[in-house]
C-alpha cells in the first residue's frame, strides 16, 4: 500500500520507517523549511522495532495518489498542517488521525472522504532532523476498521487491534492519556512520582465517568493495569512541551472531560485542578518570557 505521512514527530516518523522497512510505499510531508533538512533517511532507535535506519521520500505538498493519509501532528498544530494534505489531492485515500482528544474526527471528516479513527499507545519523540526514539516497551495502534491497513502495520512489527466503537476507542485512550499527561505537566513529575497522587487518581476515575456518559465502553481493568505497567520514568508528550515553551494540547486533551463534564453534569475538579496547576506553569513561563 502506499502511505502518506501528516506530521512526522515521534508517530509519523516511527510508523513511515517501520512500514518503509517492510516494505510499504511511504513519503512524509513536510513545511518547506523542514524539507529543506530532511536527510531522506529516518533513523530509529526503537525499544520494540530495534535500531533501523530507512529511506523515506519526503515531499512539501500531496503530490501523488496514496492509498492512506495518516494524520499525527500536534492537535495545536493540526490546521495549518493540513494545507500540506489538501483534501482534493487526498482524493478517497483511508484518512487515519493518530492524534490526542477526540474532537479532531469530525474536524477532519468535514474536509475529506474517509476518515476510520485511530489510536496509538507508546512514548517516541523526534530529534532533529529525523531521528526517532521510542522507549515505551509497547507500540499498540487501534483502528476502527481498514483491516488491510492494520495487517501492513502487523507485517512491520506494531501490534495492531481492529475495533468496531469508535466512541470507545477514543475515550480508551484519553482516559490512560488525560490524567498522565495532566498530572505529570502539572506536577512536573515523572508518572511514578504521580500515579499515586489523588489529583491523578480523581482525573482518571473523573474521564471514565464522562466516557460513561458519552456511550463509551472502557475496559476499567486493563486501564488500571496499564497504569501500573508503564516505565515509572515516563514523561508525557505535554510535559516535554511545557518545558521546552512550546504550546501544549492542553484543549484537545482536557477539553473533551471539561466540556462533557458540563453537557451531563458531571463535577471534574480534579481535572480542573490539573488543568488550572499547567496553566498557572504556562503563565509563570510567560512571566519570565515577556
Amino acid at each position: 500500500m502506499r502511505h502518506a505521512f501528516l506530521g512526522m514527530g515521534g508517530i509519523g516518523g516511527l510508523l513511515a520507517a517501520a512500514l518503509a522497512r517492510a516494505g510499504s510505499t511511504c513519503v512524509v510531508l513536510l513545511r518547506p523549511e523542514s524539507l529543506a533538512d530532511y536527510p531522506g533517511r529516518i533513523r530509529v532507535q526503537s525499544a520494540v522495532l530495534g535500531e533501523f535506519d530507512a529511506e523515506v521520500a519526503a515531499t512539501s505538498t500531496l503530490d501523488r495518489e496514496v492509498d492512506v493519509l495518516w494524520i499525527a501532528p500536534k492537535a495545536t498544530q493540526l490546521e495549518q498542517a493540513l494545507t500540506l494534505a489538501p483534501a482534493e489531492r487526498a482524493g478517497d485515500a483511508t484518512v487515519i488521525p493518530l492524534m490526542n482528544g477526540v474532537d479532531h474526527v469530525a474536524l477532519l471528516r468535514d474536509r475529506y472522504s474517509a476518515v476510520v479513527a485511530g489510536a496509538i499507545r507508546v512514548e517516541s519523540e523526534r530529534l532533529p532532523p529525523a531521528h526517532i526514539r521510542q522507549t515505551s516497551p509497547f507500540v499498540r495502534v487501534e483502528l476502527c476498521g481498514a483491516e488491510p491497513v492494520a495487517d501492513e502495520l502487523r507485517n512491520a512489527g506494531i501490534e495492531c487491534r481492529v475495533r468496531d466503537d469508535e466512541r470507545s476507542l477514543l475515550w480508551d485512550k484519553l482516559a490512560f492519556l488525560a490524567p498522565v499527561a495532566l498530572a505529570t505537566t502539572a506536577l512536573d513529575a515523572p508518572l511514578g512520582m504521580v500515579r499515586d497522587d489523588a489529583r491523578y487518581i480523581g482525573c482518571q476515575e473523573e474521564t471514565l465517568a464522562v466516557a460513561r456518559a458519552e456511550g463509551a465502553q472502557v475496559d476499567e481493568a486493563a486501564l488500571l493495569a496499564l497504569r501500573q505497567a508503564v516505565p515509572g520514568e515516563m514523561r508525557s508528550s505535554m510535559q516535554k512541551d511545557v518545558a521546552a515553551g512550546r504550546e501544549p494540547e492542553l484543549d484537545a486533551i482536557a477539553g473533551p472531560i471539561t466540556r462533557g463534564s458540563r453537557r451531563h453534569g458531571i463535577p471534574v475538579p480534579h481535572t480542573e485542578e490539573l488543568v488550572r496547576l499547567v496553566r498557572t506553569r504556562l503563565d509563570g513561563q510567560l512571566g519570565e518570557h515577556p
